[in-house]
């Protein structure tokens, strides 16, 4: 299995989503309700069919968020698939805040070895793989997205910056959270860690964005302690891993994992291993 041509099948298969979505994020739209009451757009539609249009040539198993129901018997054979969230972060687009991603993931053995993530309005590229570590590009611009998708593999990762996780002593203890789904428990969390470090500053952020900000080394950890589904979580957990966080679920330490027959992750935490 080539898997830097499935990373740029992956990297492609973003930045066209990502297009699509900024045509409809620069116009008015409309917000449908899905059955669990989480919101639907065009842009949402749209991806999905665009990634699953692309990912279709690799001859791989995909389940996305928009397209979801394949039952666990079918699923639970699938020795490699790919994890999709066509928009991550629907929230915040409807808001208009630009934290909402494209997140393309590659698992393998119940574990993330490939990553995507694609900030359209921010026209920035995360990516991870093993073995490759993990990069961000700036994308020079909106336009010419069919251009910029034909670079080749070494120019991808001429163009790309290996980022790693710090443990910058020198500014308050950083703690990312979720800016539109917080809750009780993670106020808890945050004012523990207030009593431990005494100066803790919480980064509000939307998406799959919390995880890139503990890859970058912006943030110490990034605690979840609320409901995630898998496609919400896998590119952001390679990525972070191979900057060298740790994504571990919530009072065990144990790995994260995934294809699992309830799709939802438990509580984790993404850690720089400061704390």
């Amino acid at each position: 299995m080539d898997f830097n041509a499935l990373l740029m099948t992956a990297i492609q298969a973003a930045l066209k989503a990502g297009a699509a979505i900024l045509e409809i994020y620069d116009q008015n739209f409309s917000v449908e309700q899905k059955t669990d009451n989480s919101p639907l757009t065009l842009a949402d539609k749209k991806s999905h069919a665009i990634i699953s249009s692309s990912l279709r040539h690799s001859d791989i198993p995909l389940l996305s968020e928009e397209g979801k129901n394949i039952d666990f018997s079918q699923r639970k054979s699938w020795k490699m698939f790919w994890l999709v969230d066509p928009l991550d972060g629907t929230k915040e687009f409807i808001k208009k805040n630009g934290e909402f991603t494209v997140n393309i993931a590659l698992i393998k053995r119940n574990a993330p070895v490939l990553g995507v993530i694609f900030v359209p309005a921010q026209s920035l590229l995360y990516f991870g793989a093993e073995s490759l570590g993990a990069r961000r590009v700036i994308i020079e611009s909106r336009t010419g997205v069919d251009e910029i998708t034909k670079r080749s593999f070494d120019e991808w990762m001429k163009k790309a910056v290996l980022i790693r996780i710090s443990q910058n002593m020198s500014r308050p203890y950083t703690i990312v959270g979720s800016r539109s789904h917080g809750s009780a428990e993670q106020e808890a969390y945050v004012t523990q860690k207030r009593k431990e470090y005494h100066e803790v500053e919480l980064i509000p952020a939307g998406s799959s964005l919390k995880f890139c900000q503990v890859a970058e080394g912006k943030a110490d950890e990034y605690p979840r302690l609320g409901t995630t589904m898998e496609w919400d979580t896998a590119a952001g957990h390679i990525i972070a891993e191979q900057a060298g966080a740790r994504v571990i679920a919530y009072g065990t330490g144990l790995p994260m994992t995934y294809n699992k027959e309830d799709l939802k992750n438990p509580w984790f935490i993404v850690t720089n291993g400061r704390n």
